[in-house]
């Protein structure tokens, strides 16, 4: 891989309700998807992501009274198609590998069952 990893960061966001944000640096920019509930932790069971707009890499690092980092590294691209991403976000502790499903309005979040390890 050529040139330093796409960073991401997974915010615990407190307001206007509870909330986490997901943060994927790419093309100068972060990505931003709002999962109400937190990151999927059982294949079975997806959680809804609202796609945001997107946060200037300045907002990688970004803590307030209202936002903390639940957990912040860099990620990776498996595959890409226009309705599915599947991605590896490496975090302070883990690695695990989710994928993005695009609905009619918004996305689902998806842990795989296929994990690296």
């Amino acid at each position: 891989m050529d040139g330093p990893r796409p960073a991401f960061v997974l915010h615990d966001h407190r307001r206007p309700r509870p909330h986490f944000d997901l943060r994927l640096e790419e093309d100068g920019v972060l990505r931003s998807w709002a999962v109400p509930r937190g990151l999927p932790d059982d294949p079975r069971r997806n959680r809804l992501a609202v796609a945001v707009s997107d946060h200037d890499l300045d907002h990688l690092t970004y803590t307030d009274e209202d936002k903390s980092i639940a957990d912040i590294g860099w990620w990776e691209e498996h595959d890409r198609t226009e309705r599915r991403m599947v991605f590896t976000l490496h975090g302070r502790d883990a690695s695990r590998r989710y994928a993005l499903i695009r609905t009619d309005g918004d996305w689902l979040l998806h842990l795989t069952k296929e994990q690296s390890e």
